[in-house]
């Protein structure tokens, strides 16, 4: 297969399933469409700002070996897609886990104390690594989310949120791995170590956790919002 197209495949693949399970009759995820995709496209617009000036400035960058070349900016459009493609099937799983157990009354308990222990993290990864531009903007990001959640939304949701959360940090771990040089030749996305702490899980760095959380959470506190407006 030509490498030039392992970032759109990696795309492809991982919202292939999600897609072709969305109407199915019990989860009815189509019928989310019109709160999900304004909330991605919402979402995706600081995220997206963010990614291009962190290309610009060498935080990280793309292996021109696994793209097809067709860029919008400074952006490849395969980064573009990426998110379209991890929030719709990351928010369906959050779906069909809802519709599953949509009772969570252990996560429910630790919802405030899970949400101050990573605004706590948070904070401690901008105090610590203020000097190191993912790290500090990640961590930013995130806490500004957080503390608007907990102090100012004050979603009802946030227990089946941090359960999937928390499950959703395997697939995500797999997709970023292949992304970032695990089981192929070379990363398709690098980073620059002196702008993140260097730790890293397998290959991804640490911060992508934080990152996922701050993109899940912007986009379910949208949904939320609009499905539900009396809970919140």
């Amino acid at each position: 297969m030509d490498r030039s197209y392992t970032y759109l495949l990696i795309n492809l693949l991982s919202v292939a399933m999600p897609l072709a399970f969305s109407f199915e009759p019990r989860v009815r995820f189509a019928g989310w469409w019109k709160y999900l995709f304004p909330a991605m496209l919402i979402t995706a617009a600081p995220f997206l700002a963010w990614d291009a000036f962190f290309t610009i400035e060498g935080v990280w960058g793309f292996n021109p070996d696994y793209l097809t070349g067709w860029h919008l900016g400074v952006l490849p459009v395969e980064e573009i897609l990426f998110f379209l493609a991890i929030p719709y099937a990351s928010i369906f799983i959050y779906a069909a886990w809802n519709w599953w157990k949509p009772e969570s009354p252990l996560m429910d308990r630790m919802a405030k104390p899970i949400t101050w222990f990573f605004i706590l993290l948070a904070l401690a990864g901008l105090v610590f690594f203020y000097d190191r531009w993912y790290t500090a903007v990640n961590c930013a990001f995130a806490l500004v989310l957080l503390l608007v959640q907990q102090f100012l939304v004050k979603g009802s949701y946030m227990g089946r949120f941090w359960r999937f959360y928390l499950v959703h940090l395997i697939p995500f771990f797999l997709v970023n791995g292949i992304l970032t040089g695990s089981w192929i030749k070379a990363p398709v996305v690098w980073y620059n170590n002196a702008e993140n702490t260097g730790i890293r899980i397998g290959t991804v760095p640490i911060e992508d956790s934080m990152y996922s959380l701050s993109l899940m959470l912007m986009n379910i506190m949208l949904i939320e919002r609009w499905k539900k407006p009396a809970v919140i």
